[in-house]
């Protein structure tokens, strides 16, 4: 019979190991979220997006590319479950509707959130688009202590206060442009910045809440199964309808060149894979400190830009994404026995304690 004593120990350990991998997927998944920016960018460069014109050209591009980005990181995931035997747990969780459902507002989220990634990078850039979403944590730490009560302690207020000064630098010089008229007209590409901060943020908050009763790698299936639901069934009649007749050829144009099925390819693996890691990290360290430790990804996005185009980025978005990080790192490093309860539980959802006298605490 185990001592008390030693029971606390194994405890402590399994705890300990927890946290440390929570951080591991979290930096794995800032690592593979920084490259996707790499071929999300060149494949503007490759037929047909490349004779496309700005304004609903762009748009049409970053929709069709959103779209089949979708379908990449679904067929990546279908392999990932099936590798790990566990296709059978990804139809009875689907079957599952009290924890699948939550899935379908994560995927819309998500969707909305990648969709304007994509619109950023199209009117202003990769790197305002990778810098530009380093405020999602925010969102995502308010969302969680809204929803299920994830604690957020004086330091981690000041981290969100820091990330928001990062999220100034990086937004106040292309906006302030484009109110005097010095801008490019990039309306879009800011609107689409903002959309991923908020999609991103609320995504790992409702994902979050069906990750502590479902697997990571199924769950996440099922959350890239509603988004390309909703992209064919829901959203593709529209566009089809109002983009008349160039939304089809756009996307056969683009499936008959062969580089750009090499880029989708790139786009699904790293992507698929960033959201792996994401969602391990989950249950592990929680939601707002798994996010704001992704948010690494932001620098190293500008890294990996910067060693496959050798273009340096504005100098707002490096010093904007490093004081972001920094708010990242205060909001997440916390003492250990804060990252021990994560989650405060509803009096509601206690279960009374039985005493050895027969009383209830």
């Amino acid at each position: 019979m185990l001592s008390l004593e030693r029971v606390e120990r194994l405890r402590l350990r399994h705890r300990n190991q927890q946290v440390r991998w929570g951080f591991i997927w979290a930096l794995s998944c800032a690592v593979l979220w920084a490259a996707w920016y790499v071929p999300g960018s060149a494949i503007y460069g490759e037929a047909p997006f490349a004779e496309l014109s700005a304004g609903d050209g762009y748009l049409l591009a970053a929709f069709v590319v959103t779209v089949l980005n979708a379908i990449a990181v679904l067929l990546a995931m279908f392999v990932w479950v099936a590798v790990l035997g566990k296709s059978t747990d990804y139809i009875r969780t689907l079957k599952q509707v009290k924890i699948s459902r939550w899935y379908l507002p994560a995927g819309l989220a998500g969707m909305l959130a990648i969709f304007g990634s994509i619109v950023a990078i199209a009117y202003v850039g990769a790197a305002f688009s990778a810098v530009a979403a380093l405020l999602y944590p925010i969102v995502g730490a308010l969302a969680a202590r809204a929803w299920y009560q994830e604690s957020i302690t004086k330091r981690a207020a000041l981290g969100i206060v820091v990330i928001v000064l990062g999220g100034v630098v990086i937004f106040a010089p292309g906006i302030l442009d484009e109110f005097s008229g010095a801008g490019s007209g990039a309306w879009l590409g800011y609107l689409g910045g903002a959309l991923a901060i908020i999609g991103w943020g609320l995504e790992g908050a409702i994902a979050g809440r069906a990750l502590d009763v479902s697997d990571p790698d199924v769950g996440l299936t099922l959350r890239f199964t509603a988004e390309v639901g909703l992209w064919v069934l829901i959203v593709l009649p529209i566009v089809t309808v109002t983009a008349g007749d160039q939304l089809w050829p756009t996307i056969g144009a683009t499936l008959a060149n062969p580089t750009n099925l090499l880029l989708l390819a790139l786009l699904g693996l790293t992507f698929g894979f960033c959201y792996v890691s994401w969602y391990k990290s989950f249950p592990l360290i929680g939601v707002g400190r798994g996010q704001a430790i992704a948010a690494l990804y932001g620098p190293l996005a500008l890294v990996w830009l910067y060693l496959f185009t050798l273009e340096p980025p504005g100098i707002q978005f490096v010093i904007g994404s490093l004081i972001a990080v920094v708010g990242s790192f205060v909001l997440f490093t916390e003492k250990r026995d804060v990252l021990e309860v994560i989650r405060a539980v509803p009096a509601a959802h206690r279960a009374p304690v039985t005493s050895p006298t027969g009383g209830e605490h």
